[in-house]
């Protein structure tokens, strides 16, 4: 029961109610109902001092978790600049290593196409086609004549 309650005569006041004209039972009945208003639904100040300590502590953690947020908000904020240099200079990385390779390609294709040339000419070196003559526009082709193989003889080697 708070103060203001225990200030509260409830025996003077059932006397004056009784004395107006209700009845004993009215009036008990209204004291009973004034002390549960003023005990527990009126603040006192004593209630009221509570409520600004408890007020001014919440302002504190309020103020401390600002705080708070204001050292994670900066501390963020670096880390993304942080964040961006390393993918700035990640980036820059990757595009070296990218124009490496494209040369790397480059070179390894220019050595795959000079192999096959190189490949080209042996096979050409090792199984020569036959030579073909052409003679210029407005010649005739004649071919040699025979000559008789005789037997025991070697054939002839071909000329280039």
């Amino acid at each position: 029961m708070s103060r203001l309650v225990a200030a509260f005569d409830t025996h003077q006041f059932i006397k004056q109610m009784v004395a107006t004209g209700f009845t004993e039972e009215q009036a008990e009945t209204q004291v009973r109902l004034l002390t549960d208003i003023l005990g527990y639904q009126l603040s006192t100040k004593a209630d009221v001092i509570k409520m600004d300590a408890r007020l001014l502590e919440l302002q504190r953690d309020i103020k401390e978790i600002d705080a708070k947020i204001e050292t994670t908000k900066a501390d963020l904020q670096r880390d993304i600049k942080g964040l961006d240099s390393k993918t700035e200079t990640t980036k820059a990385e990757l595009q070296r290593d990218i124009k490496e390779l494209e040369l790397r390609m480059v070179i390894k294709m220019g050595a795959m196409i000079i192999g096959g040339i190189g490949l080209l000419f042996g096979l050409m070196r090792a199984w020569p086609l036959p030579v073909q003559y052409v003679p210029p526009p407005g010649q005739e082709l004649r071919l040699p004549t025979p000559n008789p193989v005789q037997p025991n003889q070697p054939l002839p080697t071909p000329t280039r």
